[in-house]
């Protein structure tokens, strides 16, 4: 070639070379999954936890912090069933391809627009680790790697430890296949999850014991968490689903509501939750080494939240927030360190924020809300309104909606027999203390004094106005929602949902939490 000709056409390839070698690669993704998780758990939401998670408390400190995040409801006693249906496909809870609404309002062929199989599409290489069953197949079938199994023990090959390996083994092989291509990683957890058999190491480290027989009481311990500052007894009234497993048959626990078993099955929650945080750890300081942690956006979150012993409950069949609510931090490029938003997210909205933030489109079928504005601080919230369904027991079930610092919680169970309000302002309340928690004997379990005013407000004539506010607008959103079931407190709208026999119980109305 001729010189003159040849240098001609260097000086014209190095500025396209600079081009391309500045063009900045697609994002990673760890999506971090735990199984029952309430988000009060976490010193950082709740300066009183127990828990020691000094790995997901950095991630806290380096990414933005959600304070209003939620799942949408159950129409099952696993209720982590629909809410991973929801994260794989952004679908809302009356729209999924299971439950009362998959013939009327689920597309055909779903699993083809959930999130491996969006993200394949758009040259990611796709990893999931996670529990068996209670789950979404048809999509996790999507994954190009998948490592499946229920790992609820106390040693390395039997507990969470084992979900980290197989995402270090995946990461191994991308070093030694020297793949540059970016990876969307399912990263989830068995645990907390009952059966909660935490290491040995860890249970000493909470005072708690592996307790297995249902005729006597674990022992007490002064390393022990303390209870839960809205700790009950019992709950106020029947919650509407007979013989739920997670009330009755939890190993450890069991029917039983002492404080003892209680501060002991805690104790047990959170070695496990202290395990899934080291395990966690393992793979960001993988990522780090390997030079991916900075282009990677970190998710932490679980499937929904849990009760043990808060309002007397033990399970996740409930709207309270502790159980309503989940955790969810994100870190990753562009996410200001140690900010914090209420965001008003679903889970449902994790396929539309994924998307957006790898600069994939999302599929029609999705009806979540990216909350990518969030993160990047142009906006508080994605939505004003956040709506909530249980009704894996007797039907209508039990309903909420939240506006600003507003709460209404309705029950619809036993066959009409217990019919219930409670309107919470959780500015004020935001343990939701209901007069039982005043009482004496309870205040003195738990050390805990509410204030006059943290209270169900329902009943109050001065809130009056506001529960009227409340139930109107709790309608609209089962409307809007296609919600299958109506209140007492509602017009029937010309729905027919399919009958289910429900046990017979005495009349109870008015609100119980007075009595």
């Amino acid at each position: 070639m001729n010189p003159k000709l040849a240098l001609l056409v260097f000086w014209l390839l190095v500025p396209l070379a600079s081009v391309y070698a500045d063009k900045p690669s697609k994002p990673n993704i760890l999506f971090i999954l735990a199984d029952d998780q309430s988000p009060m758990d976490f010193g950082f939401y709740n300066p009183e936890a127990s828990l020691q998670t000094p790995v997901l408390d950095q991630l806290a400190k380096e990414g933005m912090v959600f304070d209003a995040a939620y799942h949408m409801g159950s129409f099952s006693g696993a209720v982590c069933t629909p809410s991973r249906h929801m994260i794989m496909s952004g679908r809302t809870v009356w729209h999924l391809p299971i439950g009362p609404g998959a013939k009327s309002h689920c597309p055909p062929n779903l699993e083809t627009n959930t999130l491996a199989a969006v993200f394949n599409r758009a040259g990611y290489s796709t990893m999931r680790t996670c529990k068996r069953g209670n789950s979404y197949e048809a999509a996790n079938q999507q994954f190009t790697v998948r490592q499946d199994a229920t790992k609820r023990g106390g040693t390395e090959e039997t507990g969470s430890a084992w979900h980290a390996t197989q995402v270090l083994e995946y990461l191994n092989d991308r070093e030694s296949n020297k793949d540059s291509s970016p990876f969307l990683i399912y990263y989830g957890f068995s645990h907390p999850h009952d059966t909660r058999d935490g290491t040995p190491e860890l249970l000493e480290k909470y005072g708690a014991v592996n307790h297995t027989d249902k005729n006597s009481l674990p022992p007490s311990d002064p390393d022990q968490p303390p209870l839960p500052a809205n700790y009950l007894p019992t709950h106020p009234f029947p919650h509407g689903h007979p013989g739920l497993r997670d009330e009755v048959a939890v190993s450890g626990v069991w029917g039983k509501r002492d404080p003892q078993t209680i501060r002991n099955e805690i104790g047990r929650y959170d070695a496990c939750s202290e395990n899934i945080d080291i395990q966690i750890g393992r793979v960001l300081d993988k990522l780090d080494a390997m030079g991916e942690l900075d282009n990677t956006y970190v998710i932490y979150t679980a499937d929904h939240g849990m009760a043990v012993g808060r309002h007397g409950l033990q399970g996740k069949q409930n709207l309270y927030e502790h159980t309503w609510r989940v955790p969810l931090v994100v870190k990753g490029p562009g996410i200001q360190p140690g900010s914090r938003a209420p965001g008003n997210v679903y889970l449902l909205d994790t396929l539309a924020t994924l998307c957006d933030l790898a600069g994939v489109e999302p599929p029609a079928s999705n009806e979540g809300i990216s909350f990518k504005p969030v993160l990047e601080r142009q906006q508080d919230v994605v939505r004003d309104v956040l709506y909530g369904a249980y009704c894996g027991g007797t039907k209508p079930g039990m309903r909420c909606v939240r506006k600003g610092d507003w709460k209404l919680i309705q029950y619809d169970v036993l066959d009409h027999t217990v019919q219930e309000k409670q309107l919470f302002n959780l500015a004020e309340n935001p343990l939701e203390f209901l007069d039982q928690h005043h009482a004496p004997e309870v205040i003195a379990q738990t050390g805990v004094t509410p204030k006059a005013n943290q209270t169900n407000l329902a009943n109050d004539p001065q809130h009056a106005e506001k529960l009227a506010e409340m139930e109107a607008l709790l309608l609209a959103e089962m409307r809007r929602l296609d919600d299958p079931y109506r209140m007492w407190t509602q017009p029937d709208d010309g729905l027919t949902p399919s009958a289910e026999p429900t046990p017979q119980k005495k009349r109870v109305r008015g609100n119980s939490s007075k009595k």
